[in-house]
Order: structure tokens, then sequence, then C-alpha cells
């Protein structure tokens, strides 16, 4: 019986790691577009969209600019807001 509560309540664990891993894995790895805004020493040094992905590494993002279609690599504080879906 202790091993099958001990059992339940891992699998009742994993599900709620497998929720949160599954948002977090969703915003990081979506192929959706983004809306970007970045900033360096708070004036606005980036504002624009990509066409799909953004890549996270060590503090820098990296896209491909909907407007110029270049692959872009940007340091700093920067917020990325997805497309909802079905949008």
């Amino acid at each position: 019986m202790k091993t099958a509560l001990t059992l339940l309540a891992v699998a009742g664990a994993l599900t709620a790691c497998t929720d949160s891993k599954r948002a977090r894995n969703d915003a990081t790895w979506t192929d959706r577009p983004a809306d970007i805004t970045c900033w360096s020493y708070g004036t606005e040094t980036f504002k624009g969209r990509s066409t799909g992905k953004v890549e996270y590494d060590e503090g820098r993002i990296s896209f491909v600019d909907a407007a110029s279609h270049r692959y872009t690599t940007i340091d700093g504080e920067c917020r990325v807001v997805y497309e909802p879906r079905g949008a």
C-alpha cells in the first residue's frame, strides 16, 4: 500500500512538472513569430518582429528579422512576445 501511494505521488508530481516544462518549452522553442523589444541602459535599441523561432543563448537572442530577412543577434535586456496560437 505504501509503495502504491508513493508511486501515485510521484506520478502526480511528474504530471505537474510536465505541464510546467511543456509551457516553458513552448515559449522557448516555438516556431511562431514574435514581437521583440530590447533595451540598453534604459534606451530602446531594437523594436521589431521575428519570422519565427527566437533562440536564447547566455543573455543573447538570435532570430531572423521579419523586416530585413537577416539573421540578427542582440545582447541585452529583451522582451519577446510570441504570437498566440491560431493567429
